[in-house]
């Protein structure tokens, strides 16, 4: 059966470049059959990846079947994976997140957690000498990868390696660094065509907080008035959203590149609780901004309070 390599629902840049690497590295090198596939529709820059590299989109899919062959990337929470995923036969997960627990094998698999910005640093590291049969356009999705999660380097997850590979990737591709990640966040940061629905679940995870239940969302922006503008209806759309999703609240964090800092929507006394313990700041209005905060994985979920 054909190896299905997937990353997390609400796919970015990393859980779209990430499974066509690793498929085309067990199909090309390993010699096993395999293909990417992915969980939702990739948001506005993984869709820029993919045009700008010439690769085609991943199927998507909703669920597996039991005992498909599967390997995990980008994630190894089952909240974020295909409900039937305990039932598949999981061969391999690839992560740089915290380990989760709840995923069940049906024996010893391959695993490879490592404290670094992005999936495809590991990938990289993984793939090893065999990256230089590599395509073009692979290359080109490993560099677009660690470009998205390290934030051009501002993040505070972005390790020496994450960096040293993307240079390394940039001189082999005869790529401008600036140039480059400036037409990628372009591209994250035009949302003019999704909803207030769309935005809250483009780039978000569920955590809870003392059984608390939130849906965490990211927007990464080099032009933060386009979200906030629509702060009104999108803190309005929120109460629909966790309804919808199960959750008790929906947090959404406005994350401004170039001047890196965050912008935290206030919807209700909750979220203003939560704002006030869990980053030290003082909320006057319906917003907060957090000077210095870009990483919901670094900054965010860990210091969550209620």
């Amino acid at each position: 059966m054909t190896i299905q390599v997937f990353g997390h629902k609400s796919p970015d840049t990393d859980s779209t470049g990430s499974p066509i690497i690793w498929a085309w590295y067990l199909n090309q090198i390993k010699g096993e059959d395999a293909k990417p596939v992915l969980l939702g529709e990739p948001n506005t820059e993984a869709a820029f990846m993919l045009s700008h590299w010439g690769l085609d989109k991943p199927e998507i899919i909703d669920d597996v079947a039991e005992d498909a062959p599967v390997v995990i990337v980008d994630t190894n929470n089952p909240a974020e994976l295909p409900k039937s995923i305990n039932k598949a036969d999981i061969r391999g997960i690839i992560d740089h997140h915290k380990l989760v627990g709840g995923l069940e094998t049906k024996g010893p698999i391959d695993i490879r957690i490592e404290p670094l910005a992005c999936t495809a640093t590991i990938l990289w590291k993984l793939i090893g000498d065999d990256l230089a049969q590599a395509p073009r356009e692979i290359k080109g999705a490993m560099l677009t990868c660690i470009l998205s999660d390290t934030l051009e380097f501002r993040s505070p997850t972005t390790t020496q390696e994450d960096e040293a590979i993307a240079h390394g990737l940039a001189k082999d591709l005869g790529v401008d660094l600036k140039d480059f990640a400036q037409q990628m966040f372009a591209a994250k940061s035009d949302v003019s065509a999704f909803s207030d629905a769309e935005l809250l679940r483009m780039d978000s995870k569920e955590y809870a907080v003392d059984g608390t239940k939130f849906r965490v969302s990211v927007l990464e922006t080099t032009a933060p008035d386009m979200p906030l503008s629509r702060k009104d209806s999108l803190m309005e759309t929120m109460k629909t959203v966790a309804t919808e999703d199960g959750v008790d609240h929906v947090l959404l964090f406005v994350v401004d590149i170039l001047n890196e800092e965050a912008t935290l929507l206030v919807p209700n006394d909750t979220v203003k609780t939560v704002a006030e313990k869990s980053f030290g700041v003082t909320v006057g209005g319906d917003t907060v901004v957090l000077p210095g905060v870009m990483s919901r994985k670094k900054q965010i979920i860990p210091n969550l309070k209620v």
